[in-house]
């Protein structure tokens, strides 16, 4: 486990005390169109917690869209994990600690507890350092290990800023924008399933989040 100073604990509290209320101003702004929303009422009407599985390079709109939901998250044990951790528990969201080069196993343990205690998981799938829209086998092991199914979605918005020098091409929503998310139908996965089995469904993701992409443009093309 990563131990951080007591500056950088100060910078990272910092940095969530001035962020929180900005991100909660910029999303009282946008309006959001939707396609797909019934897959993820089908899947509540079953009493069964969702796995969202989603694009690193839309956090931002995905935590204002999933907010208040006490949606578990794996968030890295560095500092931008820390700073990130403390703004997203002001959106309602809970936290498993690790990544997939340190702690992922621990943070995959703590998520299937949650999982079984009833709360929804989400991952960015192609996190936490890309390749950028590669989906990485985490959500698909939890699904298998827990039973949940995988609910995919895709956001895009109208009018935004592209962070070109990130890994992830993070997309900012302009202020004002409307943001389209596209949610695909539940995946499941069998339990106990084998490294080919968890790799088939780990392709199959992938192809949908790619194809829910341009149901997510066309909703905020006019």
């Amino acid at each position: 486990m990563t131990t951080l100073t007591r500056r950088k604990r100060f910078e990272a509290a910092a940095i969530a005390a001035i962020g929180t209320p900005l991100i909660e101003a910029l999303g009282g702004t946008y309006t959001w169109r939707e396609h797909g929303a019934e897959h993820l009422r089908a899947v509540e009407r079953d009493s069964r917690p969702p796995i969202f599985a989603f694009w690193h390079g839309r956090i931002l709109a995905a935590t204002l869209y999933f907010r208040d939901r006490g949606i578990i998250v794996i968030t890295s044990e560095n500092f931008d994990g820390e700073w990130i951790a403390r703004i997203i528990r002001r959106f309602g969201y809970g936290t498993a600690r690790g990544s997939t080069s340190r702690g992922g196993a621990r943070a995959l343990a703590q998520l299937r507890r949650d999982m079984k205690a009833g709360q929804p998981a989400a991952f960015t799938v192609d996190g936490p350092r890309g390749p950028a829209q590669v989906a990485q086998p985490g959500a698909v092991w939890l699904a298998s290990a827990t039973g949940n199914p995988i609910v995919p979605f895709h956001i895009e918005a109208a009018s935004h800023w592209t962070l070109t020098k990130s890994w992830d091409r993070h997309q900012v929503p302009k202020p004002g924008s409307t943001i389209g998310i596209a949610i695909g139908a539940p995946i499941e996965v069998p339990a106990r399933a084998s490294i080919d089995g968890i790799e088939a469904v780990r392709n199959e993701l992938e192809k949908r989040l790619v194809g829910l992409a341009p149901v997510a443009r066309a909703l905020v093309a006019d």
